[in-house]
């Protein structure tokens, strides 16, 4: 049974994403953000901990190497999204970078699957994705405490955010490029 504790823990954060989502465009109640955030922040660990525990029981399987990432994105891009709207802190061209980087790379990785080559996530993929949820983690607490003393954003403060996720965009763009020279190399 502990050797499927990492893929559970994968389908786990697949499933929080609709419920992050619900929360953000349909559910309203009186401090969102903060509930967004926590949920956020749960999916956030079970990304650490299902790569974690893999590591430890020695169980990296294909279903990982393909569903991990695939959970990453579903979550990072939903959060995106909130961060533009309703939020209003970053860019739709951040998130449009991002997700074609991100399918991308999906396709790529699916055309080797298909090949039977697995390519795992290497350290710029893992930086963007810290990048990426430390980035995202930290509008959200900024958004809750806003949200929770009943304020308003400061224009520094969203300049930060905006310069933060444009050199994120940067790079995963040069993470996805990355996986491209790997993907030549594996052939």
């Amino acid at each position: 049974m502990k050797k499927q504790i990492p893929n559970i823990l994968t389908m786990f954060r697949i499933v929080l994403v609709p419920y992050f989502l619900w929360l953000t465009y349909f559910s309203q109640p009186t401090n969102y953000s903060i509930w967004i955030t926590v949920v956020f922040i749960v999916a956030s660990i079970t990304d650490y901990l299902d790569g974690m525990l893999a590591r430890k029981f020695n169980v990296i399987s294909n279903f990982g190497k393909i569903m991990d990432p695939l959970a990453d994105k579903l979550l990072v891009i939903s959060a995106l999204f909130a961060l533009y709207s309703p939020m209003k802190f970053i860019s739709l061209a951040v998130i449009l970078i991002i997700i074609v980087r991100e399918v991308l790379i999906t396709i790529l990785r699916d055309y080797y699957a298909r090949k039977k080559i697995y390519i795992a996530a290497n350290n710029w993929g893992k930086i963007k994705t810290v990048a990426q949820m430390v980035g995202i983690i930290a509008v959200l607490l900024y958004s809750s405490y806003l949200q929770y003393n009943g304020l308003q954003p400061n224009e520094t403060a969203k300049l930060i955010i905006r310069i933060y996720f444009w050199i994120t965009a940067a790079i995963t763009v040069y993470s996805g490029m990355n996986y491209i020279f790997v993907g030549k190399e594996d052939k």
